[in-house]
């Protein structure tokens, strides 16, 4: 039987482009997820979206000169969906909230439900509000201090400690717009009560896999007693609440995001899985994927699978400080993919991935990738090709490799996959290993390359080095199956070149050669650092 498995990718906010931060966190990350397990045979549903309806859309708008908040998300969206799928990410739906027919109202019809059944209610409490602009300030029209942490802060929720704010409650509240110290009045808006839901809250999170970081954060929220959630704004972007006497405020965008899952998976009405999606995403979001999402789902339908695993990214720092696409602080994903394509910079993200540690961004540090992939990966790869080219007629050898030193590298090269194949499934799942373990596949095969090489050089050594290729060979297309989630690209490349397929699964199998006699061709190009 087929295993279904659902993948979702946090969606982006589109108040610019995609920049390298964002492809080092979930998006690189869940797509490697996704080949693996479609390589072994699963039925895989890779989904994301965007984020339209962020206040900080509309924020970006504002700086720009008074740009309409639809032209800020439809321009930005469009250069994010060409930077994931120029980055070699198959996403298989990616949900478009200003386009897509008929999300709006299922997001409204989800409000409405846990409105009717008592879920949401309306509390008066204070609100910042900005006199000059005449705006109500929350998300990214307000910054502040978290009142927890002390930290800088925007409205709703604090980046650097990931617990929530209601805004009402930051510390020194200002307008992002003109800098004005906020006024606090009192307004009447939706809240979502936490507090109900913390038996079950508790429950899943014993059987969810996530890092202890979030874990922390969800057991501290729990401690201190789960908080109302503000789920309404007034404001003027975004989807309207449908409840009548409202009409004028628009649902959170955080709340929106849930029943965007849902809508991401099954537009159209299909059934959800049996089990619940793998979510990637960073930790700046947990408190929303860990707490409030389940917490939306158990209200809407109790039947809805929550997630089995959160793979949680830290922050990826540029320069030392986070990337920022609201602070303009950033390398653009589109510009660093026209420099090294996306295998260079796939491998760079993934072997620098902030997996429970923040971790930093150079474009020296770029380069220096690219000059590892250049050296070892296609050095090896161009010395083999280039051996077969001279030594053997352009052909695969008919010599059958043998000998302990073969038997040594097919018995490391077997328990590397082993380890391979824990690095890229779910629960193990872990990137930065993956690249390691390939970098240790090339070496491998680089030394018993050079070791044999000398083979050419003895007067009856001719058969023993046709060997050493024919069995480099096999390294060869077992790397393009190996290496396929991560670099898929060059691993499509080195596969053709080879004339073995580019779907195998990753498995210790993969290691044939190519058949005997097949005519193998030099590369015209670097095949992983070009």
């Amino acid at each position: 039987m087929t295993t279904r498995t659902w993948i979702t990718a946090t969606p982006p906010t589109p108040n610019g482009d995609l920049h390298v931060g964002h492809l080092a966190g979930p998006y690189v990350a869940a797509d490697v997820l996704s080949r693996f397990l479609r390589a072994d045979g699963e039925e895989v549903r890779l989904t994301t979206g965007l984020d339209d309806h962020q206040g900080y859309v509309a924020v970006r708008g504002l700086r720009d000169g008074d740009r309409k908040p639809e032209e800020i998300a439809d321009g930005y969206g469009d250069s994010i969906v060409r930077a994931w799928r120029e980055a070699a990410i198959g996403f298989d739906h990616i949900t478009r909230p200003r386009t897509d027919p008929g999300y709006r109202e299922f997001v409204q019809d989800f409000f409405q439900k846990l409105y009717d059944a008592g879920h949401i209610v309306a509390r008066t409490r204070p609100l910042p509000h900005c006199a000059p602009c005449d705006r109500w300030l929350y998300e990214g029209y307000l910054v502040g201090e978290c009142p927890l942490c002390g930290s800088a802060t925007n409205g709703n929720a604090c980046e650097p400690c990931g617990r929530p704010n209601e805004c009402g409650d930051v510390l020194d509240p200002r307008c992002v717009v003109c800098g004005t110290r906020a006024e606090l009045h009192d307004v009447e808006r939706f809240y979502l009560p936490l507090a109900p839901f913390a038996g079950r809250l508790s429950a899943f999170w014993a059987e969810v896999d996530m890092p202890p970081h979030l874990r922390a954060l969800c057991e501290r929220m729990l401690a201190d007693g789960l908080p109302d959630i503000a789920v309404s704004h007034p404001a003027d972007w975004g989807v309207p609440v449908p409840v009548a006497g409202f009409e004028s405020q628009r649902i959170f965008v955080w709340f929106e995001m849930a029943p965007g899952y849902l809508w991401e998976y099954a537009p159209s009405g299909a059934a959800l899985p049996d089990s619940g999606p793998v979510q990637f995403f960073g930790f700046d979001n947990g408190y929303f994927h860990a707490v409030l999402f389940p917490a939306l789902f158990l209200a809407y339908d109790a039947g809805i699978p929550l997630p089995r695993a959160f793979v949680v990214n830290e922050f990826y720092q540029l320069d030392g400080l986070k990337f920022s696409t609201s602070r303009r602080h950033a390398v653009w994903a589109h510009e660093a993919l026209a420099e090294t394509g996306p295998d260079v910079l796939r491998y760079h993200v993934l072997s620098d991935r902030p997996n429970g540690r923040q971790t930093s961004f150079s474009l020296p540090a770029l380069a220096r990738s690219r000059q590892h992939l250049a050296t070892l990966w296609d050095g090896w790869l161009d010395r083999l090709l280039t051996a077969v080219a001279q030594d053997c007629g352009g052909r695969v050898p008919q010599e059958t490799p043998s000998g302990p030193a073969w038997e040594r590298l097919h018995g490391r090269l077997t328990r590397i996959v082993d380890e391979l194949r824990e690095a890229y499934g779910v629960p193990g799942f872990d990137p930065r290993r993956a690249i390691a373990l390939l970098d240790e596949v090339v070496a491998c095969a680089a030394d018993f390359g050079h070791v044999h090489a000398h083979e050419r050089d003895r007067p009856t050594g001719g058969p023993a080095h046709r060997a050493a290729l024919r069995g480099q060979l096999a390294v060869a297309a077992g790397l393009s199956a190996w290496a396929a989630p991560a670099l898929p690209t060059a691993a499509g490349r080195l596969a053709a070149l080879l004339g073995v397929p580019a779907d195998r699964p990753v498995h210790a199998s993969a290691l044939v050669p190519p058949p005997a006699g097949r005519e193998i061709s030099p590369a015209t190009g670097p095949l992983f650092s070009g």
